[in-house]
């Protein structure tokens, strides 16, 4: 929508005037308080014929819409008893004084369970009668789909899945009739026949982290996903005869994170000067740090947490907890803060096989609102600063130094 006149009617004196769209909403349902759905508000844009945005703000203020005036109707329209419901992907992209007038409810993805569950009660059912089979020449059963929704389908939604779903009935649909087959039970052997190679194939790119490597969790428009923070010692190029440390930063980084990763460097210094003021690592070396995938941009500050424990982890020569995935991000005294997409982000940790999660201390509020079965077979350690992050981090591995050392 890029016209006001579609919110506030063309004026009569225009050949085909017409009033705007919620006085005919209102002549269509013959109500005056009807439910007014507003698909895709964040889609909205600015136009040649005025900023309908700015329209929608006389529009749905409680405070004015009581007095709506409508161009084509020329008297004010009482508004106030309709209830306005506005649907958006990015809230950012919603103009702040329009955003600052709603009240906004957070709606997170579908996770594998919930996904399975849609897929056996309606998706399956409705493509397969769609198709033209019956339930006795297509079983797909419970494995292959929890194969498609893991390795072809991770989106938030179930769009995709439906699409893999029809694909399947009628390639399936398509050799009964050639009478190459009577009947098909799709499993896990048989499913890449029918949909391809998988999309998503690893999520982890390491089984044993070495030092300087961690694994961090990050949201993404596809709910959650791991994400590796790689840092080495970096021994060639004019700079490295520098006596003073210095740090270089690839893998397509934003400018948050590359703010991000600069606080880190100074919180894993003081860290170091404070545990351990023989180790002059960190001030003196030249550090290469990487976030792998580096076509894929990266941008947000919650892996101040993780690179501080990569670069601790690369001075001091000791490997994180192999199990280990966390998120949070950190402030230049070393402060764990709160970050968002915590369900995204566990459930993400879930798939990589991670058994330990660390999670800021402000956020155990959206920890403890999650399902019971999101939550099973994960330890999480809530931390509120960096030495509660490296104690974790670093804890397996002193227990076995405790234990040789024992012996």
């Amino acid at each position: 929508m890029t016209d006001v006149a579609e919110i506030k009617g063309h004026r009569r004196t225009y050949v085909g005037a017409m009033p705007g769209k919620l006085v005919q909403c209102l002549k269509k349902t013959n109500t005056e308080n009807p439910l007014v759905l507003i698909d895709e508000v964040d889609k909205i844009g600015k136009g040649v014929h005025g900023d309908p945005s700015s329209a929608l703000l006389e529009l749905l203020d409680p405070e004015q819409n009581a007095n709506f005036l409508d161009h084509y109707l020329d008297v004010p329209v009482d508004l106030s008893k309709v209830l306005f419901i506005c649907t958006a992907n990015v809230v950012e992209h919603i103009p702040e004084p329009l955003r600052d007038r709603m009240e906004l409810i957070d709606m997170s993805g579908y996770v594998a369970e919930e996904k399975l569950a849609i897929a056996q009660q309606y998706l399956v059912p409705t493509a397969r009668k769609n198709c033209g089979l019956t339930d006795s020449q297509l079983d797909l059963t419970p494995e292959s789909l929890h194969t498609l929704i893991r390795s072809y389908c991770r989106e938030s939604g179930v769009r995709n899945l439906q699409k893999h779903i029809e694909k399947i009935c009628r390639k399936v649909a398509y050799k009964i009739v050639k009478q190459e087959t009577d009947t098909l039970t799709v499993t896990d052997a048989n499913l890449s026949e029918l949909v391809g190679k998988p999309t998503f194939k690893h999520d982890r790119m390491y089984d044993v982290t070495p030092p300087g490597v961690v694994m961090g969790l990050a949201w993404t428009a596809m709910g959650g996903s791991t994400l590796f923070i790689e840092t080495a010692l970096r021994n060639s190029g004019t700079d490295d005869k520098s006596p003073f440390g210095s740090m270089e930063l690839t893998g397509h980084l934003g400018d948050v994170m590359k703010e991000s990763a600069r606080i880190a460097l100074t919180v894993a210094r003081n860290y170091m000067a404070i545990y351990y003021p023989e180790n002059k690592f960190l001030n003196t070396s030249h550090i290469h740090l990487h976030v792998p995938e580096g076509a894929t941009p990266k941008d947000g500050p919650s892996a101040g947490a993780t690179i501080a424990t990569a670069l601790t982890s690369l001075a001091l020569k000791r490997h994180v907890r192999n199990d280990l995935a966390m998120t949070g991000e950190i402030s230049l005294t070393g402060r764990v803060l709160p970050v968002g997409g915590i369900k995204e982000k566990i459930i993400a940790a879930k798939r990589a096989g991670v058994s330990c999660v660390i999670l800021p201390e402000e956020n155990r509020r959206d920890y403890d609102d999650l399902p019971s079965f999101i939550r099973d077979n994960v330890d999480v350690h809530f931390v509120s600063d960096i030495d509660d992050v490296l104690k974790v981090a670093f804890e397996q591995q002193q227990k076995d130094e405790e234990k040789r050392d024992s012996n």
